[in-house]
């Protein structure tokens, strides 16, 4: 085609009376202008009836699927090939008097070409990354990372491709040449590096994934993991703010991550209240006559009264004395209450660790550790819970004869005074 329609449409327009070079001029025009339009009906075509007629067709079918390639505009991005086409294979014809031309012209289009190529396959890879997402395997797995080093890749590839053509240098050759330049590529690319590493350690060890709350100190970080990318893990904390961790940090780094608290359906409640040890004594026969009356603690009161008056009577001691034999306090007493207060508590998870006990006496009283779980994990409902009980047992303390030990207050110093 190049070898007889240029040359035979010359020779007619010089059958016209034009000199050679304006008819060389004047037909290079026109095939221009023809090429031109030509370009603009094969976009016209590739989009408003190809690719209509694709998406058409995808929106009858049963599965969602194929939408997130439309979605991701894969068809619309690549009807942009058909005018590139179109001019790619009609530069030598349409220049063919100006042979300088065709070649600059032919690369210009190549890489418009290789281009749209990356762009394509950056929307093909996010609709497949899209329908990965849709699979309920993605909720253990994420792949972002991973993701984002395919895409890495690609536009590596497709810079490389840009520069053999600007340069005409073969590419085997410039990749070959980039093997000197590995120290360097290291360097700079070294957070991507790190980062790929750890994606992989992170999705394989399955140690955080979007949605888990996770706690960093050390990066200010006490939040739900929003997004894991190749270089960072963005967390929005509890106060809306967002905090920003390189994906290394979370397998060089320490964190604590509260799947497990989550999928438990327990959350913890740990929390001591300090007993003035002053307040603890032997009960006397009025306190438990006064104790009997609590509903929860009659049969143990009863029960415990009995044991350890057999054993007294048993070994002969003499009770007159408060020191010999056994005899119960009013901190174990209240010790008890709270056990039989949480057991009967609706809020409490009675078949995760359970534990009412005493820590190391210290120079601010005995502190008595409630150690149990609430069975509602939401933040504000377990604040609430873990307040309600506290509150209750504040208040229900001097029933039992014993104080909560305080630093004294600026009241108590002026009680003192007067």
């Amino acid at each position: 085609m190049e070898s007889t329609l240029g040359p035979q449409f010359t020779e007619w327009l010089i059958s016209l009376g034009i000199t050679g070079n304006l008819a060389a001029f004047i037909k290079t025009v026109i095939f221009l202008l023809i090429v031109i339009f030509l370009s603009f009906l094969a976009n016209y075509i590739a989009k408003k009836v190809i690719v209509s007629i694709i998406i058409r067709f995808i929106s009858r079918t049963k599965t969602k699927l194929d939408d997130v390639f439309v979605e991701n505009k894969v068809f619309n991005r690549l009807s942009h090939f058909a005018p590139a086409l179109v001019i790619f294979y009609s530069a030598g014809l349409t220049f063919e008097e100006y042979p300088s031309f065709i070649e600059p012209i032919r690369n210009v289009t190549y890489i418009y070409m290789i281009l749209i190529g990356l762009l394509v396959l950056d929307s093909f890879i996010n609709a497949l990354h899209t329908i990965y997402n849709y699979m309920p395997i993605s909720k253990e797995r994420h792949i972002k990372g991973f993701v984002q080093v395919v895409k890495i890749i690609v536009y590596f590839i497709g810079i490389m491709l840009i520069i053999s053509v600007v340069f005409n240098t073969d590419l085997i050759k410039l990749f070959t040449g980039l093997g000197a330049m590995a120290a360097v590529l290291m360097f700079v690319f070294k957070d991507t590096i790190l980062g790929f590493v750890a994606s992989i350690q992170l999705s394989a060890n399955n140690m955080v994934k979007p949605g888990d709350w996770i706690e960093m100190p050390k990066y200010q970080a006490d939040g739900t993991v929003q997004e894991i990318n190749l270089n960072t893990v963005k967390v929005q904390n509890w106060d809306k703010t967002i905090s920003t961790i390189p994906t290394y940090a979370l397998v060089s780094d320490a964190f604590n991550n509260w799947k497990g608290m989550e999928e438990s359906g327990g959350r913890r409640i740990k929390r001591s209240i300090s007993i003035d040890m002053k307040s603890v004594k032997f009960c006397t026969p009025e306190m438990l006559t006064k104790f009997k009356k609590i509903r929860v603690l009659k049969d143990y009161i009863e029960s415990k009264d009995k044991e350890l008056t057999e054993y007294n009577k048993k070994l002969n001691i003499d009770e007159s004395v408060k020191v010999n034999g056994r005899r119960l306090t009013n901190l174990g007493i209240f010790r008890k209450y709270v056990e039989k207060y949480l057991i009967n508590h609706p809020n409490i998870h009675n078949d995760m660790t359970f534990l009412v006990r005493h820590l190391q006496p210290t120079d601010r009283g005995i502190p008595m550790e409630i150690y149990v779980f609430s069975n509602d994990q939401k933040w504000a409902n377990y604040e609430a819970i873990q307040a309600d009980i506290f509150d209750h047992i504040l208040a229900v303390i001097p029933e039992f004869a014993l104080k909560v030990f305080q630093n004294p207050t600026g009241d108590d110093f002026q009680k003192l005074a007067k």
